[in-house]
């Protein structure tokens, strides 16, 4: 059974973080007065995931007090000490679901920042209950998990945010403004790369035997993914770099850089996907390969087809220190990136690079820039900018279903499928079959062709097990 969401008439204020849970109560705005925030128009939000990047998204929602942390939860107490500091009111859990239940009637919305396996059933909940969703980045873990949170944003009419900040950015709207107005021509490929990894990739699955803290509910932390043994190789923010928890250097950075081209080239589903991953060597000529864990480097090629009147397109994506070959317009002093990496549009009138989040965006040769007349953007500006991101979800709740938000799910899902089609080729890239005389063959190092309305790629069968993961204990995803 579906609870619908509170109305404003009916949002509770947290009195006084020194009071008991259930003390509550609703001041009209005429009685405060004009400048005042009556708190019956506040958000109440809840926190699950309280460490990581929960110690920004947490306060930027909060925004000195124009809403309210309500509730907070995290498997990992340690986690949640700085979080459970700031809100000493609100009630803290270590399960998502019991916080749920037991704070229903008294929150408005809930962000997501846990470790992405744990994205999509905590979001999914948290939507049948009529709550607004921010979501950290990458959306989900798997493809088919980010397209029932897309759906799921719809059916039950909530507002809905991920965590690419960069979407609200003044940047991203002015490339994709400048794309879409042709001052580069017919795009036909982007160069999209990454520092990322910045923890262990590429290396075998641990080992020892370790007592769990004892801060930690190590059942909780495992949630959907298979059992395993405890071990401080995992967290707090090694996960990334594990195939059952994370989704490597595309899923943490992808979705800030992908987001760019992805929007000015109207791009959607692609159509086909292939890679090359870097080798570990374990001794003389001798790979190691460990699929527990991404490869340490890759580049995976991503294709998509004619859309919209824009030319068929492909996008490179590279990471682990691997990068795309120097453009001949740049100067041999000039940078071709920014710390965290960078993207180069080839038109067939030019070139167009950027920095994270589209930042920086420059004509090249850089001397374009001094004298081509480039049109404002056409998209509005969003106010604060990237750090506005979590206040622009925050107003939007507060006005309901069908407000704009820069990365809602409908936009967001889509990227992020686009994103983990780039995990699905890595990890099916060792993947072997036999064929009829016996030889082994590696289809996942082939153009893998993908079937975006059915979710399936259609050449090769053992890659569609990375399009839906089996939940530990059967659990269903479902709209």
């Amino acid at each position: 059974m579906i609870k619908k969401s509170a109305g404003l008439s009916r949002r509770r204020f947290l009195q006084d973080s020194s009071l008991a849970a259930g003390s509550f109560f609703i001041v009209p705005r005429d009685v405060l007065g004009r400048g005042y925030i009556a708190p019956s128009d506040k958000l109440n939000i809840a926190g699950i995931g309280c460490g990581g990047k929960a110690r920004v998204n947490l306060p930027l929602a909060y925004n000195k007090g124009s809403d309210n942390i309500v509730a907070l939860c995290d498997v990992d107490d340690r986690m949640a000490v700085e979080s459970r500091k700031q809100w000493p009111g609100a009630p803290y859990y270590k399960d998502y679901r019991e916080l749920l239940e037991k704070e229903n009637k008294n929150i408005d919305a809930v962000i997501v920042t846990t470790p992405d396996h744990m994205h999509a059933p905590i979001a999914l909940a948290a939507m049948q209950l009529g709550k607004h969703v921010y979501c950290e980045k990458p959306l989900t873990h798997d493809i088919y998990e980010a397209r029932i949170l897309s759906r799921a944003a719809e059916k039950y009419k909530v507002v809905t945010q991920m965590g690419n900040q960069g979407s609200s950015g003044d940047d991203t709207r002015k490339v994709e403004t400048w794309i879409q107005a042709g001052i580069i021509g017919d795009v036909h490929t982007v160069h999209v790369w990454t520092n990322r990894p910045v923890w262990p990739q590429g290396v075998p699955t641990p080992t020892g035997n370790f007592e769990i803290p004892k801060e930690l509910d190590w059942n909780l932390w495992l949630g959907t993914a298979p059992q395993r043994d405890y071990n401080p190789a995992y967290l707090p923010a090694l996960w990334r770099g594990w195939v059952d928890f994370g989704t490597g250097s595309l899923g943490d950075m992808g979705c800030h850089f992908i987001d760019v081209p992805y929007r000015a080239l109207k791009l959607r589903y692609p159509i086909a996907v292939e890679c090359s991953v870097g080798s570990v060597y374990s001794g003389f000529f001798k790979e190691a390969i460990y699929t527990d864990s991404y490869p340490p480097s890759s580049v995976t090629y991503v294709h998509f087809p004619e859309r919209e009147g824009m030319v068929p397109t492909q996008l490179i994506w590279y990471d682990g220190g691997i990068k795309p070959r120097r453009p001949d317009e740049l100067l041999p002093d000039e940078e071709m990136e920014g710390i965290d990496g960078g993207m180069i549009f080839e038109g067939t009138k030019g070139k167009l690079m950027a920095g994270l989040f589209g930042g920086n965006p420059t004509l090249l040769p850089t001397s374009l820039m001094q004298h081509t007349n480039l049109p404002p953007s056409k998209y509005p500006f969003v106010e604060g900018g990237p750090p506005g991101h979590q206040q622009q979800w925050v107003k939007a709740s507060k006005k309901g279903w069908g407000t704009y938000t820069s990365s809602s799910f409908d936009k967001s899902g889509p990227l992020a499928e686009t994103v983990l089609m780039g995990t699905l080729a890595v990890r099916s890239y060792n993947l072997s079959e036999t064929d009829a005389q016996g030889k082994k063959k590696f289809p996942g190092r082939k153009k893998l062709l993908w079937d975006g309305e059915n979710m399936r790629i259609t050449n090769f069968e053992g890659a569609n097990q990375f399009v839906r993961r089996e939940y530990r204990g059967g659990i269903k995803l479902e709209v």
